[in-house]
């Protein structure tokens, strides 16, 4: 066989599993329709946390839960999967508001980052807010 023609083989086949992949729903992300999605999906991780109270993102590819203790529980889609986390004042560097129901959050976490979340309402934004304040550096030292 001609090297032209194995090329083309193989940039056609590599072409139709891509392909077969995006149309079977490969490619597809996560979405967490409702609160309860987001807590069912939290407690496949996190079985003995109670959750007070959860807001999802606009896009539903995120979820914040309020938990005992001051700590909040986080689902964040991840392609076709949920990555689930627990943060508590301490692990936030910064909150900033970058629109009037959008946050960004930048975590001292170098497994997580943070990211910018933007919310339905301020009022779902401002919640989260509360849940996330960053600890004062005298607070993060006695903890």
């Amino acid at each position: 066989m001609s090297l032209p023609v194995l090329v083309v083989l193989v940039v056609v086949g590599i072409a139709a599993i891509v392909l077969a992949v995006h149309l079977t729903g490969g490619t597809r992300n996560a979405l967490l329709v409702d609160e309860a999605a987001a807590r069912a999906r939290f407690a496949v991780d996190h079985p003995r946390e109670q959750p007070k109270r959860a807001c999802l993102t606009a896009t539903g590819d995120a979820a914040f839960l309020e938990l005992h203790g001051g700590r909040t529980g986080i689902v964040r889609s991840f392609g076709g999967n949920f990555l689930t986390r627990i943060v508590t004042a301490s692990d936030v560097a910064r909150l900033e508001r970058a629109a009037a129901a959008s946050l960004v959050v930048v975590a001292r976490d170098f497994t997580w980052r943070g990211g910018r979340f933007d919310f339905a309402t301020a009022t779902d934004a401002d919640r989260v807010a509360e849940w996330l304040v960053p600890a004062t550096e005298e607070q993060r030292r006695l903890a």
